[in-house]
């Protein structure tokens, strides 16, 4: 039976690839949702993936998430350093959530260096680039394997 793994992208990451690609790289949202598509095949594994610059939304996903997915990796973009909402949504998601950012967030300015979606989080891989997608898919498979 194939599970379903939800990929949640914050404000401003549907401009991957234009925005700043100094720091975000020049992948674009799609780039990476394909190349998770193919690696979490290989787990057994399908993706879901959503983009929203709308906190209320984002929330209502994690919420419709509870019961259906195997685990969300999520990319809060700035809502990781203000959504007190979304950390409590994820605080009712009862399976495990990997927090992925592109740029190394805590060499960048220190409001960045605080997330609350962190204190929720089974792993947060940080500064790993674009790459960081897929090492959240297979954390994330190896942590529903064991």
């Amino acid at each position: 039976m194939t599970q379903t793994i939800l990929i949640l992208n914050g404000p401003n990451l549907n401009l991957l690839g234009q925005r700043q690609p100094d720091i975000y790289g020049s992948e674009t949202l799609a780039d990476i949702e394909a190349d998770c598509r193919r690696l979490a095949e290989t787990f057994g594994y399908t993706i879901a993936a959503l983009q929203s610059n709308h906190e209320g939304e984002l929330v209502d996903w994690i919420h419709d998430a509870r019961g259906k997915t195997a685990g969300i990796v999520i990319n809060p973009g700035a809502y990781s350093h203000t959504s007190v909402a979304i950390l409590d949504a994820l605080n009712a998601y009862e399976s495990p959530v990997i927090e992925v950012h592109i740029s190394n967030v805590h060499k960048r300015e220190s409001f960045r260096h605080h997330s609350y979606v962190s204190q929720r989080a089974d792993g947060i891989i940080v500064g790993c680039g674009t790459n960081g997608y897929q090492l959240a898919v297979r954390h994330l498979a190896t942590i529903l394997a064991s």
